[in-house]
């Protein structure tokens, strides 16, 4: 079944905002990294990796449906950044965003009763329930055990213990 022209339109759109966050993720990253949230730095560079495999994801769903798959230039992400805190707030707005263009996609394709593209998206459908849950929590942290420099180190220390692997998200 060939794909709805909105529908490829609305994929490849999201190719773009899959590199755009990679891009953004890798930003948050060198700023943490300079700052001195080691911690950080290490679980957002695993967030920009994973979301660089999610592009790869639909470029090569785009390419094996014989629809040509755009490669976008991506934004140029801030240099600088108020506080972790800040970037987990962008983050998880970021993140609302993806879900809401993935719910969007899903529509579309249940629209045109395209069961492929559902079932391809399915993952991602799930992938952001946890993305979302897992910023949340974070900015959960900052209420609970505050904003001081304890309290920052601690949550930094957390943040490193939370990288997971993109190797292991094996789904093509």
């Amino acid at each position: 079944m060939k794909i709805s022209a909105p529908l490829v339109k609305a994929l490849n759109k999201q190719i773009e905002m899959e590199a755009n966050a990679a891009n953004a993720y890798l930003s948050a990253a060198s700023w943490c990294d300079i700052t001195g949230y080691d911690g950080a730095a290490k679980f957002f560079h695993a967030q920009a990796q994973e979301e660089h495999q999610h592009m790869l994801k639909f470029v090569n769903f785009v390419n094996g449906q014989c629809m040509s798959a755009i490669i976008p230039g991506v934004k140029q992400p801030p240099k600088t950044y108020k506080s972790l805190e800040a970037i987990c707030k962008i983050a998880l707005s970021n993140e609302q965003g993806v879900t809401k263009a993935i719910n969007h996609m899903v529509d579309l394709a249940t629209k045109d009763k395209d069961h492929n593209t559902i079932t391809f998206l399915q993952f991602f459908v799930n992938e952001q329930i946890e993305e979302e849950q897992q910023f949340e929590d974070i900015l959960q942290k900052f209420n609970l055990i505050g904003r001081d420099k304890l309290a920052i180190y601690e949550i930094d220390k957390l943040l490193g213990g939370m990288t997971t692997s993109p190797a292991s998200d094996t789904q093509n």
